[in-house]
């Protein structure tokens, strides 16, 4: 009896360690989209996406590991809110820059660190686009840019599902303020190549 009860505490103690092993579940993050906003209906024939951004996958970059890279999220928002609707021209939406660096960040070392959780990481991220409308003569031409930037710092104790969520969170800030700029810089500056709701 007293042999059974053992054998049980043992295996109970081993599924517990295994248990701290277990991997947190997958987080399912929303998919970022833009279809739900207006169209931005251009007289031109054709959309192009270009990247001039080659993200260089390694450190100190991390725009790679993110759910949704900015530069994806860009490109998706090209794809669902630029139409053309016209017979000639055609108009390129570039991707010039797209990056996430991480910086590490300077913590208290030590016995004294170890009673502390500081902010460990930096993560800076810049998203740079450029919208440009020709016609094929070459007699229109025209160009419009937008620029965002976040920064976000992140505790030493910060698991990958709350990392993550801080990078995609980056992203929206990104976007919104990209979509933010290239609505107003459109109508501002690529008149000529709108076509009326």
């Amino acid at each position: 009896m007293m042999r059974g009860r053992l054998l049980i505490a043992v295996l109970m103690g081993f599924a517990f360690l295994g248990g701290c092993n277990t991997p947190p579940p997958e987080q399912k993050l929303p998919d970022l989209a833009y279809a739900q906003l207006p169209p931005i209906r251009l007289n031109v024939r054709a959309v192009e996406v270009i990247w001039s951004y080659e993200p260089p996958y390694k450190a100190p970059n991390v725009d790679h590991l993110f759910t949704t890279p900015p530069g994806r999220a860009a490109e998706r928002w090209a794809n669902d809110r630029l139409k053309p609707e016209g017979t000639e021209g055609l108009a390129r939406f570039i991707i010039r820059n797209a990056s996430v660096i991480q910086t590490r960040l300077k913590t208290t070392s030590g016995v004294p660190g170890l009673f502390k959780n500081e902010q460990s990481d930096r993560y800076d991220g810049v998203l740079e686009v450029e919208l440009r409308a020709q016609d094929d003569a070459g007699r229109k031409d025209a160009v419009v840019t937008a620029r965002a930037t976040v920064s976000q710092t992140v505790a030493e104790n910060t698991t990958l599902n709350e990392l993550e969520k801080t990078w995609f969170g980056m992203t929206e800030t990104l976007m919104r303020e990209l979509n933010k700029q290239l609505e107003s810089n459109i109508q501002a500056h690529l008149g000529a190549f709108l076509i009326a709701r």
